[in-house]
């Protein structure tokens, strides 16, 4: 699970975080799975990108399954969406080159940015998400983001309550990527 805060854990319990609920979600589903958590609070893509292959390389076998949860804080630094895109566009092509499948956390950009930046960031994810055949989960803060009660003071991040809601409908996407015939 290569992503920011939001898999990292931050402000929760690590048995909270969102690869430690997955993991617990899809024992829960039948499949014995260990959910490694390559979450670091504040990466962006560029940072993702950049420790993708040093990640990948350092785990004891291939991974069945590469789930990846950046651009939030590209988007929340205003850079630039063709970055974004650039960076997302090599973790995925490199996931691919390795026979690894994918599910991509998808992100949206804060409605009180300009609308000439969610227009170009908002399609990055379901536009890679096609053109490498990887599952998508098209907001990963999904009904959590506009729920007070779902995340830590902070109003950014979740809490244990808001990580279950962004579970249970991921873990179904994760779910049928490992079950492939």
């Amino acid at each position: 699970a290569l992503g920011d805060s939001l898999y990292a854990g931050y402000g929760v319990a690590q048995n909270e975080s969102f690869p430690a609920v997955l993991e617990q979600e899809l024992e829960e589903r039948g499949i014995s799975a260990k959910v490694v958590n390559a979450g670091v609070s504040g990466d962006t893509t560029a940072g993702g990108r950049a420790r993708l292959a040093f990640t990948l390389d350092g785990l004891e076998r291939t991974p069945d399954l590469a789930l990846i949860g950046l651009g939030a804080n590209d988007a929340l630094r205003g850079l630039d969406p063709a970055e974004t895109r650039k960076n997302l566009d090599a973790i995925v092509s490199e996931l691919k080159r390795r026979g690894i499948p994918g599910v991509l956390t998808g992100m949206m950009a804060p409605r009180n940015m300009d609308q000439a930046y969610f227009r170009s960031f908002d399609p990055i994810y379901p536009e890679l998400a096609n053109k490498y055949g990887v599952a998508l989960d098209p907001f990963f803060m999904e009904g959590v983001i506009t729920d007070n009660r779902l995340l830590l003071s902070d109003g950014i991040h979740p809490n244990p309550a808001g990580i279950r809601k962004m579970t249970d409908r991921v873990a179904p996407l994760a779910q049928q990527k490992l079950q492939r015939p």
